[in-house]
């Protein structure tokens, strides 16, 4: 997807996107049009007003100079016959036996009023209009600056205001991330929703349904872990039962189909029970210093698989040997039973890959990772070993990846936590 602000800072962006910055733009932007707007109407008006009352002064001196002309007498100040700095216009409609007026700045604010006497000549008064050019002018500079205190008093309470949102619904997206992380205990506890008869804004209506779906869904997983752990628990008693007797059957076909069955089954009890230890977040690790290499390569010859272990660069980490042994001999059967041969592991660093030149992995393991008891294409298992190596990895505070390769085959990488400060 395309930048649709290239030109910018990534640190800009991620600012710019806030709801909070969204929220000061359109304040501003809705204050300054309101701003414009009662600023133009107001000094049209005013303008509309002062221009009124000075036209009017100047008709009425010009009534009074006019009849004065008639009668012989000396006209007044501020009139004349054929002034020099007469407008055009308003001398041509003069001429044309009509009375007007028109403001006129040179040299100095003028309004000038103007109206034919004797058929072919032209009478003028002139007012002086820099009063009211200069009261225009301040009622400009009263409305800009009254518009830039409100623009800013308005700007400041709505972004106090939206700010209060905004934080109440980080911290709803906060509480929400810890809860896809798998922290079910996790809660918003918004005030406004303890309350039921206190009116609960949109916010608050989204904590607490938030609050609510967590609460149902820890329920119901805890129900699953309770009810899986307690199937698994009492399915060893009869299994046990089951392989004790299994071995006391006589030699043959049959008496194979049956052990491998029941061992089928014990192995499935013990993988039930792991994982429902792994749900419940009750397993503890026990850290020890290990070699990566070494450690590969025991895991492959326990397989009992054929398995080629390439050693790029060997390090020791601090882990937990056993659920380490146990992430890669998962990862390494499930190679062999859902791959082809070859099956490589590589260690390189603290990094180890296990990969194989199979079909590769379904295209839902990948984007989603594995899901217990779903296979596809007819592959045989469960699909609880590499849930368990995922399970296993996040104790261990690893991280385990899948992938297809470009060229064929399944790949999964098992990064482990490593200083090199720390190796021995």
């Amino acid at each position: 997807m395309r930048n649709p602000l290239p030109g910018l800072p990534s640190r800009l962006r991620s600012w710019t996107a806030t709801l909070n910055w969204k929220a000061a733009a359109f304040i501003t932007v809705m204050c300054c049009a309101l701003a414009a707007l009662l600023g133009v109407l107001v000094h049209a008006s005013v303008t509309n007003q002062t221009v009124s009352q000075a036209r009017d002064r100047a008709l009425t001196r010009l009534t009074e100079a006019t009849q004065a002309f008639e009668d012989g007498d000396r006209l007044g100040p501020g009139a004349s016959l054929d002034p020099a700095g007469l407008p055009g216009s308003l001398r041509d409609l003069a001429l044309a036996g009509h009375r007007g007026t028109m403001v006129g700045g040179s040299p100095h604010p003028t309004m000038w009023a103007a109206g034919p006497v004797d058929g072919h000549r032209v009478l003028a008064v002139q007012v002086d209009y820099a009063q009211g050019v200069r009261t225009i002018e301040g009622l400009d500079r009263a409305i800009l600056g009254s518009s830039a205190l409100a623009i800013g008093a308005t700007l400041l309470v709505g972004a106090f205001a939206v700010t209060r949102v905004t934080r109440r619904l980080h911290a709803t997206a906060l509480v929400a991330r810890r809860i896809s992380a798998g922290d079910l205990d996790a809660r918003v506890d918004d005030p406004r929703t303890k309350d039921p008869a206190r009116p609960q804004d949109e916010v608050a209506a989204v904590a607490g349904a938030l609050d609510s779906m967590a609460s149902s869904l820890q329920r119901k997983l805890l129900s699953e872990q309770r009810f899986t752990a307690d199937v698994a628990h009492e399915l060893r008693t009869p299994l046990t039962g089951l392989h004790a007797a299994a071995e006391l059957l006589p030699p043959g076909r049959p008496t194979e189909l049956v052990r491998d069955r029941v061992a089928t089954l014990r192995t499935l009890t013990e993988d039930l029970l792991e994982i429902s230890r792994l749900d419940a977040r009750s397993e503890r690790v026990d850290l020890d210093a290990h070699r990566l290499g070494p450690l590969a390569e025991r895991v492959v010859r326990g397989s009992g698989a054929p398995a080629e272990v390439r050693i790029g660069q060997d390090v020791c980490v601090e882990t937990d040997r056993r659920r380490l042994e146990r992430v890669l001999a998962n990862l390494v059967a499930n190679a062999h039973k859902h791959g082809r041969a070859p099956v490589e592991v590589s260690v390189d660093g603290p990094v180890v890959t296990v990969r194989d030149y199979g079909d590769g992995y379904p295209e839902y393991l990948v984007e989603h990772g594995p899901q217990r008891f779903r296979t596809e294409g007819g592959a045989r298992g469960h699909g609880l070993g590499l849930t368990i190596a995922v399970g296993q990895a996040e104790v261990l505070g690893a991280g385990l990846t899948f992938a297809n390769a470009p060229d064929g085959g399944a790949v999964a990488t098992l990064t482990l936590p490593y200083r090199p400060d720390g190796s021995p």
